[in-house]
């Protein structure tokens, strides 16, 4: 585990069983809401343009993602996010993960999506996102849902991620 700065979480890397859990929807108590504020602290240390909840080790359905391109950060917390449908162009774009540095895939994936989720009171919220604000909904839903970015990609696409992921980690000790 990697911590950015004594207040910012600390990142859990790949490969880890976590990854592939589920978090169950649950109400946003103020226990949600320290770690919402947790992983907006490690996104913003990062420069991450999302996280989920499971990058600090937590199982629990919480992301932060950001609405702005890739220059920028403009982030929201997501308290159960869920991805109600997805539209559009399939586009392939490169993604990565904190928890495995270095690393970048191409993942298909549509250009629009529309997601639900409760704001920090606990209120229901919906978005409409398209281009790369979408793509790192979708990313960062799916990793809330026990799905790693790299279940996207086929199997030769993942051995071989895997494999220059093991290099990196054996070169930098």
């Amino acid at each position: 585990m990697t911590r950015l700065h004594p207040t910012v979480p600390a990142f859990i890397y790949f490969p880890d069983s976590r990854f592939h859990t589920a978090a169950a929807e649950c109400p946003v108590d103020e226990a949600l809401r320290e770690l919402g504020a947790g992983l907006l602290r490690a996104a913003q240390a990062a420069q991450a343009y999302g996280l989920a909840a499971v990058h600090i080790g937590q199982v629990a359905p919480v992301a932060v993602i950001s609405l702005d391109e890739a220059e920028r950060r403009d982030y929201r917390v997501l308290f159960n996010p869920r991805i109600v449908e997805t539209f559009g162009d399939m586009v392939t774009g490169k993604e990565g993960s904190v928890s495995m540095p270095g690393i970048e895939v191409d993942v298909l994936r549509p250009d629009r999506a529309r997601i639900a989720f409760h704001d920090e009171a606990g209120h229901p919220a919906t978005l409409e996102l398209s281009g790369f604000a979408a793509r790192v909904a979708q990313h960062e839903i799916d990793q809330v849902n026990g799905v790693f970015f790299l279940e996207r990609v086929s199997r030769l696409k993942r051995d071989a991620a895997i494999k220059r992921y093991t290099k990196l980690k054996r070169r930098m000790g």
